[in-house]
């Protein structure tokens, strides 16, 4: 499986455990098709309910004991995912989103997968902030 589809199938499977772990009025949007569906018809996800890409990612955050900054950090993102953040992962996850830079400059390339994973998200299904895309 791809890297993205490894990150963006634990948001999913978080957002599919959330609404057990809440109140009944939360539950009920996953569940009802809506106009928002129209949005996300790519990548399959066009029958679920958006992904809280914030909610879902603060959440975690918020029961870790290190401080993961996870809206400005790829690794932290990683992390938070329980997924392996090493270079030689990052390095894959950049040659799969087709980064052009030098992966030699993991400053940049962080900051450039980090801006490509959040757009990709958002492109299937994820609430992403603009900010956070841009």
């Amino acid at each position: 499986m791809s890297w993205f589809g490894r990150i963006l199938d634990k948001l999913k499977g978080h957002a599919q455990a959330a609404p057990a772990s809440q109140d009944g009025a939360a539950a009920a949007p996953a569940q009802s098709p809506g106009p928002a569906d129209d949005v996300s018809a790519s990548g399959g996800a066009a029958s679920a309910a958006p992904i809280d890409v914030t909610g879902i990612l603060d959440g975690l955050a918020s029961q870790q004991r290190q401080k993961l900054d996870w809206r400005h950090s790829i690794v932290d993102l990683m992390k938070l995912l329980e997924l392996d953040s090493s270079l030689e992962n990052r390095k894959e996850l950049a040659k799969e989103l087709n980064y052009t830079g030098d992966t030699g400059d993991s400053a940049a390339m962080n900051i450039w997968l980090h801006k490509q994973v959040m757009t990709k998200l958002a492109a299937n299904g994820g609430k992403v902030p603009a900010e956070l895309k841009d």
